[in-house]
């Protein structure tokens, strides 16, 4: 039993939850700073770490007002590690340290992935042996998981990672930012009319998109040299077609391969209707986060965070962030 207050400022979001009993979320409060980064395209890290500064304080506030509990009922403070942008990790590794030390109570630094993955655990029960597919803007992987908290990254992307590329081919045709959710809409109301290459068709279970993503750029650029019109919907139903069913496909496979219970999509991307609708395919069960824990909160970072609790996972008050943790390392009993 436990009530873990978990913070995740990784990116462009900041956000703190309360979860009791590693199913009662209390609160889950998000400061997301999309229409700040909206104007320049991308997020750009001083401006998501500065505003991080800004808010941190009040949305721990409105945290525990609506959790409805003092500072003193927290079991334990749980805060993204990595990976992530750095200034912006750092923000909320200092307010977590400070609450960890004020209330006397165990820190627990939580890999940001391992967070996305057990974002399933908070409306669904996982069962392993698993495989978790992670897409993300920066990460696509295949993660075998053995049992609870065992992480084994079978696959991974060579370059682009699946959010990245949908927000660069979104960037090429105008769409405003975040391109992927745009994408995604504009791919079912168009059809699959042009030829895309399906991106490393080796039978591996390791990724590349940036091929798929120059072949779109190239396709735009020389239909505007040549004054031609491009279907925007038929452009984004035939680049989503490919690019999801090269995941759907690959983690079928490795899914069928291992002889896993069942599918963890986790990560940004497990929003996409797209991927969906393939994965529904799978004869091996997928599991979905529900769409509110799909992008980057704080209740996710708690549900790892509370399982961690339970291994008794924590860390020492001179920990440092870390835009590249490796996720094998955070395997309980490692």
């Amino acid at each position: 039993m436990s009530t873990i207050l978990a913070i995740e400022s990784s990116c462009d979001e900041m956000s703190v939850a309360i979860l009791r009993n590693e199913k009662e979320l209390l609160a889950n409060v998000v400061a997301s700073q999309i229409d700040i980064h909206k104007q320049y395209g991308g997020v750009v890290p001083e401006i998501a770490s500065r505003k991080h500064v800004e808010c941190v304080s009040a949305v721990l506030r409105e945290a525990l007002r609506q959790a409805n509990i003092t500072p003193q009922d927290i079991d334990a403070i749980a805060v993204t590690k990595g990976p992530g942008l750095v200034g912006s990790l750092h923000v909320g590794m200092q307010e977590a340290k400070a609450l960890a030390l004020a209330l006397n109570v165990p820190l627990i630094g939580v890999h940001h992935i391992a967070g996305h993955i057990y974002a399933n655990n908070l409306e669904n029960t996982i069962h392993y042996p698993a495989l978790a597919l992670v897409v993300s803007g920066g990460h696509t992987e295949l993660v075998y998981m053995r049992d609870e908290f065992q992480f084994e990254v079978i696959g991974t992307t060579f370059d682009d990672a699946i959010g990245e590329a949908y927000d660069k081919v979104g960037r090429v045709l105008h769409l405003p930012y975040p391109g992927g959710p745009v994408l995604d809409k504009m791919a079912h109301e168009g059809e699959v009319t042009y030829d895309l290459p399906r991106p490393l068709d080796d039978g591996s279970y390791n990724f590349s998109f940036s091929g798929l993503k120059s072949a779109v750029i190239n396709l735009k650029h020389n239909a505007d040299q040549r004054h031609e019109e491009i279907r925007g919907n038929d452009l984004a139903a035939s680049f989503q077609e490919v690019a999801m069913d090269t995941i759907s496909s690959k983690a079928i496979k490795a899914a069928r391969d291992l002889g896993v219970k069942e599918i963890i999509v986790a990560g940004g991307v497990s929003a996409n209707k797209g991927l969906r609708e393939k994965m529904a395919n799978s004869e091996i069960p997928a599991i979905f986060p529900p769409m509110k824990y799909c992008t980057d909160n704080a209740a996710m970072i708690a549900a790892a965070g509370s399982v961690m609790y339970r291994h008794k996972m924590f860390s020492s008050l001179d920990i440092s962030v870390k835009p590249d943790f490796d996720l094998e390392n955070e395997s309980a009993g490692k």
